[in-house]
């Protein structure tokens, strides 16, 4: 790393299935645009400020329904919209996520995904080793 800071939640779902969130526009960049893999899930919160957040995919396992929607809750809580009853979210296979040239830090344009309503809700997603401070620690 370039001695940059990055500021990422990590969060254990259950069934043990891990959720990252970026902390700002830049985190937000790298979480989206390096950290993440193509089988991935990637969720924001549809049309408001937030978190991009990473569902970790497991080999040869997909998340459940609810564990897709457990991650998009935490997309939710993490977002401008964590005080409303229903957020729509965004959901993609990170690969269909990218970053076209040119644009702000933090943006990025989706080619395929689905939207998830959910209420803002962390209260199942276990939050591990507070913020993770280097890429090291939370690969």
């Amino acid at each position: 790393m370039n001695g940059t800071t990055r500021r990422i939640f990590s969060y254990e779902l259950p069934g043990g299935w891990i959720v990252l969130a970026g902390a700002t526009d830049e985190d937000n960049d790298y979480l989206s645009t390096s950290l993440a893999e193509p089988d991935d899930w990637w969720f924001h919160a549809d049309k408001v400020p937030g978190s991009h957040v990473i569902l970790r995919a497991r080999d040869g396992e997909e998340p459940s329904r609810e564990t897709l929607r457990q991650a998009a809750a935490v997309a939710a809580y993490h977002s401008k919209a964590r005080r409303a009853g229903s957020v729509p979210v965004r959901c993609a296979r990170a690969r269909d996520v990218k970053k076209p040239r040119g644009v702000k830090t933090g943006t990025v344009s989706v080619a395929r995904g689905s939207v998830l309503k959910v209420s803002p809700d962390i209260s199942l997603a276990k939050r591990l080793q507070g913020e993770k401070r280097d890429e090291s620690r939370v690969l």
